[in-house]
């Protein structure tokens, strides 16, 4: 039986079951995220980061969307000072997705607009069904994203393609995302969460501590020059020379050969 994270999450909720977590988006009719929703999945990505029985993260917000942006009700009827107080935990909240050290997927269907696209852009790869429909709408609001938007959908890519969607807060559909590189695969909408479950799965044994690391040299070294982000990646190398892992993988290697090994996650 899947294990389900305490109720007093409301609208985001961690489901575990065979070493993949389930990070379950829950409001209807189409996740709009207010609020306590953005801490609720602040809390919900910081416990799947810390629990030992989570190897590998999917992302899901049902077959109607994955989420449609933010609560523009909400956001509409604060002030000034109240966004400059809400903004910071609203970025903390899609920062802490982004910051799970273990390899994190999202599952698109329906819509993945503004804050949703945002979400999304905060996992390691994106898996997109036939009827999705992304973009970053919040220039028509007279806004712009806030939540991560223009710095991760810049650096996944490119400047000149991120600034034409953030400048026009035009949609775009599933085959306009991949040509773009914004998404990996386009699937049927019934495949893309069995499709982002398998692909999770195959972690759900993997060497823990190797993939943590090797998101953390890809992610950090993206924020310094080649320089740094080599000595970062020589520190991060050496280091799992220290784990019991390492030394699994290659007295495996040795005497069965590539990909026979049975990692411990230590």
């Amino acid at each position: 039986m899947p294990c389900v994270s305490e109720p007093a999450n409301e609208f985001v909720r961690l489901e575990v079951a065979d070493g993949v977590g389930v990070l379950r988006l829950d409001r209807p009719p189409v996740n709009a995220m207010n609020a306590a929703m953005q801490d609720q999945l602040k809390a919900v990505a910081e416990e799947a980061a810390g629990r030992d029985d989570v190897r590998a993260v999917v992302i899901y917000g049902g077959e109607r969307a994955l989420a449609a942006g933010a609560d523009v009700k909400e956001m509409a009827a604060m002030s000034h000072a109240q966004m400059a107080a809400r903004a910071e935990p609203l970025q903390a909240a899609f920062n802490a997705v982004a910051a799970i050290p273990k390899p994190v997927v999202a599952a698109i269907t329906g819509y993945a607009l503004g804050g949703g696209l945002e979400l999304a852009l905060a996992a390691d790869l994106r898996i997109c069904a036939e009827n999705a429909k992304l973009g970053q709408p919040e220039i028509l609001l007279g806004v712009i994203p806030g939540a991560g938007g223009t710095q991760r959908l810049a650096r996944l890519i490119g400047p000149s393609r991120a600034k034409e969607l953030i400048f026009t807060g035009r949609t775009i559909d599933a085959y306009d995302a991949l040509r773009l590189g914004l998404v990996h695969k386009v699937t049927p909408a019934e495949d893309v969460l069995s499709t982002a479950m398998a692909w999770a799965a195959q972690f759900a044994h993997g060497p823990a501590v190797a993939l943590a690391a090797a998101k953390r040299a890809v992610d950090q070294g993206l924020d310094v020059g080649l320089d740094d982000g080599l000595v970062l990646e020589r520190q991060l190398f050496a280091g799992l020379f220290g784990t019991e892992d390492r030394l699994i993988g290659m007295r495996s290697f040795a005497e069965q050969g590539p990909g026979k090994a049975e990692f411990v996650g230590r």
